[in-house]
């Protein structure tokens, strides 16, 4: 068809002189594809998925594609899943598992064959579902966007056609089709829009279809444009930097983010980048500027308001508590090691700079040592300091986020008492002097 190869130009999917896979259910819509690109002239293969999800059906399918590529003189690889018990085995849905067990066989099977694209048959009418389905659960700008005409190596050149267009094709040229039976349910959520939502819209606005595609469409070419913008905007709010653990948080300024437009929109706009769930996102949006110390979790995120700036992190394992009864070398999270070892102060002794290594004085320390997180109320009098101090404000004036006070060690002695701060402070009151005789070197890397 013209138009179909119009569009693909347009877009730049297809090459002439590629292999090109197509993914053929057997149903109206792939038919279709592969009988157009075919007849454009362009190189294909077939690629036919058997999931053995409805019996005799899913055979009957399996033939008629035999038969239909036998007739057309196009290559055919057919592939068997046993897909219920994949998706028992990884514990997602029957769709999810389908979908998991078709994408990976065709990259695998475009690597093998060094196939350029895959190409797949959703057309206008998909998109438009996807757009509503999106809209419906709630989404942001690029989710309004509908389906990408090109996905990477995943190519769609039917967007530019309806259902309606593709069955008068497959009539004009006296093709007939198979019908999935499970599509004439309204069980599954997308087949409630195709049967049920849609044709109500359709009486308010026969082009409904052509309508929100039109419209997804326009969003799509204005998206480029909102993300250069963006990106700018970003750069000024958006800074990266490494906790004492090594963990790299990402740090929001919302001073800075406030003074754009739409600071909302931008901050949604930057926790979706980062792996926040969408609803999550709108949480913390509307809820930018509330109290230091709020927090939100999600998908495996930490976000805290800290000060004037909210950060984001994975979250955090509470660090175990490990026991030291005597010297020698521990292991401990994440592979992170604690060395302790006792000497006898020579004249060639230098105390360390270092920060992973400190030099205290032996016998002011009791076994056993304890490195554990630090509790509300945890004292100790700072090298360099006559008076005790809250370790929470010696970490306020150290300028550490709320996410590094939650992860913050320090090592205790026998009477519990804290003699360093790991790898920030030691405590004065074991400090090595002209009298000391003993040093304990603890090391933490």
């Amino acid at each position: 068809m013209k138009k179909v190869q119009e569009f693909i130009q347009r877009r730049y999917l297809l090459s002439k002189d590629g292999l090109h896979l197509v993914a053929l259910s057997g149903g109206a819509d792939s038919v279709a594809l592969v009988r157009i690109l075919h007849s454009l002239g362009y190189k294909i293969e077939a690629i036919h998925c058997n999931f053995h999800l409805r019996g005799e059906e899913s055979n009957r399918d399996e033939e008629f594609c035999k038969a239909l590529c036998q007739q057309q003189n196009i290559p055919l690889h057919l592939v068997h899943f046993d897909t219920k018990t994949y998706s028992e085995l990884h514990r997602i849905s029957i769709e999810m598992a389908a979908r998991d067990l078709r994408y990976n066989h065709f990259r695998q099977l475009k690597e093998t064959l060094n196939a350029e694209s895959i190409c797949v048959a959703h057309h206008k009418d998909d998109c438009a579902e996807t757009v509503l389905m999106n809209l419906v659960r709630g989404t942001g700008l690029k989710g309004l966007t509908g389906i990408r005409a090109k996905n990477g190596d995943i190519v769609r050149p039917l967007l530019c056609l309806s259902r309606q267009e593709i069955e008068a094709y497959l009539s004009s040229i006296s093709q007939d089709y198979v019908t999935d039976s499970t599509n004439l349910s309204d069980e599954a959520t997308r087949n409630k829009y195709r049967l049920n939502i849609f044709p109500l819209l359709k009486e308010i606005n026969p082009s409904v279809i052509e309508s929100i595609t039109s419209t997804a469409q326009h969003l799509e070419e204005m998206l480029p444009i909102v993300e250069v913008a963006l990106e700018d905007c970003r750069k000024k709010c958006v800074s990266r930097f490494h906790a004492i653990s090594g963990e790299e948080i990402v740090k929001i300024d919302v001073e800075e983010l406030e003074k754009h437009p739409s600071p909302q929109f931008l901050l949604f706009n930057i926790l979706s980048e980062n792996g926040i769930p969408n609803i999550i996102a709108s949480q913390i949006a509307e809820n930018r500027t509330t109290q230091s110390g709020k927090f939100w979790e999600g998908d495996g995120k930490l976000i805290v308001k800290d000060r004037n700036a909210l950060l984001i992190s994975s979250t955090p394992k509470t660090p175990t508590q490990l026991v030291i009864p005597e010297e020698g070398i521990y292991v401990h999270d994440q592979g992170k090691r604690l060395s302790v070892k006792r000497f006898t102060k020579h004249e060639d002794f230098k105390i360390s700079k270092s920060t992973e290594t400190v030099h205290l004085d032996a016998d002011s320390i009791s076994f056993p040592l304890c490195l554990r997180t630090t509790k509300p109320g945890d004292r100790f009098i700072p090298l360099g300091m006559k008076g005790s101090k809250l370790i929470s404000d010696f970490l306020t004036d150290r300028k550490l986020s709320v996410i590094e006070k939650r992860q913050q060690l320090c090592l205790t002695d026998s009477n519990g008492r804290i003699i360093w701060v790991v790898n920030l402070r030691i405590n004065e009151k074991n400090k090595t002097t002209e009298k000391t005789k003993n040093i304990l070197e603890i090391e933490y890397k």
